[in-house]
């Protein structure tokens, strides 16, 4: 499919619109809003408790592992791409210290990886919209962490398809394994599950 300029030029007013309304709706409405080839994802609940506690002790177990000049980052700003139409929230961020200076979205080529804690009121955004927009954007390693089943994946590879990038390798885990990301191995094992 070829995309004349005019069509480029509408797609990027398009996602500009939409992250405008993304911006005005996080100051007045709760939950988490992103931004999708589909259009805007609401994901009406705020995490809860086992969430926020699994990308805390996630973020915290690699920490240990990484060097100091490496983050494992559950803070703002977002990962966007404004020529694909996505911007991205990912409840941890595995990036360079050098790469978090200066302003505006992360770059999501500069990340090493993302990791998402699968909400209870959405899991399809994480099961699926993710793992087609993290190729999209370049990032080389996404983990998941699923409370709801106590198992989770990393899918790495980045490789061209008909349908676009797609992470050519997934190796599942359960909570009480090792799991490796990027370059580090943490222990899954007391990470919290919904009730």
């Amino acid at each position: 499919m070829t995309i004349a300029p005019d069509d480029v030029q509408r797609d990027t007013a398009r996602f500009r619109a939409m992250r405008d309304i993304v911006g005005q709706m996080r100051e007045r409405i709760p939950g988490k809003f992103e931004i999708t080839k589909e259009g805007i994802v609401h994901d009406m609940m705020a995490p809860g408790r086992p969430h926020e506690l699994t990308a805390a002790q996630v973020s915290r177990r690699l920490e240990k592992a990484m060097p100091d000049d490496v983050l494992a980052h559950t803070g703002t700003p977002d990962v966007e791409v404004e020529a694909e139409g996505i911007m991205r929230h990912p409840d941890v961020m595995i990036i360079a210290v050098a790469d978090m200076e200066g302003e505006g979205s992360f770059d999501p080529r500069t990340l090493i990886a993302v990791i998402e804690v699968v909400s209870r009121s959405n899991p399809d955004n994480d099961w699926v919209s993710k793992v087609r927009d993290y190729p999209l954007l370049g990032i080389p390693v996404y983990a998941i962490f699923d409370p709801r089943t106590g198992s989770g994946a990393v899918l790495s590879d980045i490789h061209r398809t008909p349908e676009g990038p797609r992470y050519a390798t997934r190796k599942d885990f359960l909570y009480g394994e090792d799991v490796t990301i990027a370059e580090w191995t943490i222990s899954t094992d007391g990470l919290p599950r919904y009730a």
